[in-house]
């Protein structure tokens, strides 16, 4: 990983696209965060969950206009949600697309240098910025330049600089090998701000505000790093030192070797039930998270 890393051309993210009158209230009904609180400018998190409450998709939003919303996700996971969600657009005036081919997203660590006219700069994290740029034929505004000059002189960063970054500041991503495998809480997205637990009904609300009320989230997405070269996977799932199973959701590898990973474990020790399967013991430690876990 890039110590001076300046920008980053391959994040891996698509985008999904709804557009409409009724853009915004379809979105309320299927995601856990609140639309109508959605500000240009800004990304919201918000997750898109099955009945059961888990975790299909964490989506970053942001609004081109009152009636168009862009969602920002792993490419991988952009025609699964997009399938999903045209299956209950109904009679509602929206139209649900994936969009990826239309934006390259970029992302700097700080403020993005100056940006050609219809480029969106969107804070993500403490410090970051992500930067959509329309590609031609996908253009919000009609004659705004489209150039990738902006990134020709900074030092080019990987994704995994980026993912480094994200575990650093204890934000979860979901792909397709930990798609549905999450309840909410696990990912801690009640302690980011991805649920809104004052709004109308949304798909898996009910186990979602179940768990919140009741207090029965025992296990959360924790930060971790191994003693020694290691490499693991997001789905993977460990055995840490004090037995605990810990599920990972987001890896990457220090210049060392070592690994620093987030990963879904139960927040104190306990005797788990053996399984058929015998996981890979890791000799990990934890690392502080920059915010507090209820109930840790």
């Amino acid at each position: 990983m890039l110590q001076n890393w300046r920008v980053i051309t391959d994040l891996g993210l698509g985008v999904l696209r709804a557009r409409g009158a009724d853009a915004g209230a379809f979105l309320q009904g299927q995601l856990s965060n609140d639309t109508t609180r959605l500000q240009p400018g800004q990304l919201q998190w918000s997750g898109y969950h099955n009945p059961q409450g888990r975790v299909i998709a964490l989506l970053r939003l942001t609004p081109l206009a009152a009636d168009d919303l862009l969602a920002l996700m792993p490419a991988e996971l952009v025609p699964v949600v997009v399938a999903r969600l045209q299956r209950y657009v109904l009679r509602a005036k929206v139209r649900i697309s994936d969009d990826s081919a239309q934006w390259q997203i970029l992302g700097y660590p700080g403020t993005a240098p100056q940006l050609p006219g219809g480029a969106l700069a969107l804070p993500c994290g403490s410090s970051r910025q992500l930067v959509l740029l329309a590609t031609p034929g996908g253009a919000p505004e009609a004659g705004a330049d489209h150039g990738t000059g902006i990134e020709a002189t900074a030092v080019p960063g990987t994704r995994l600089d980026w993912v480094a970054c994200d575990i650093a500041e204890g934000l979860p991503q979901v792909y397709l090998s930990t798609s549905e495998a999450f309840v909410a809480q696990m990912l801690n997205l009640d302690v980011i701000g991805g649920i809104a637990f004052d709004k109308g009904c949304y798909t898996g609300q009910e186990i979602i505000a179940r768990a919140h009320y009741r207090g029965q989230v025992k296990r959360r997405m924790q930060r971790f790093v191994t003693a020694a070269a290691t490499t693991l996977t997001p789905g993977q799932t460990v055995k840490l030192p004090d037995g605990r199973a810990c599920r990972i959701v987001e890896a990457a590898q220090r210049p060392d070797g070592r690994c620093e990973f987030l990963g879904v474990a139960p927040l104190t020790s306990v005797a788990e039930p053996q399984t058929g399967a015998t996981d890979a013991v890791v000799n990990a430690s934890a690392l502080d998270l920059p915010y507090v876990l209820p109930g840790g």
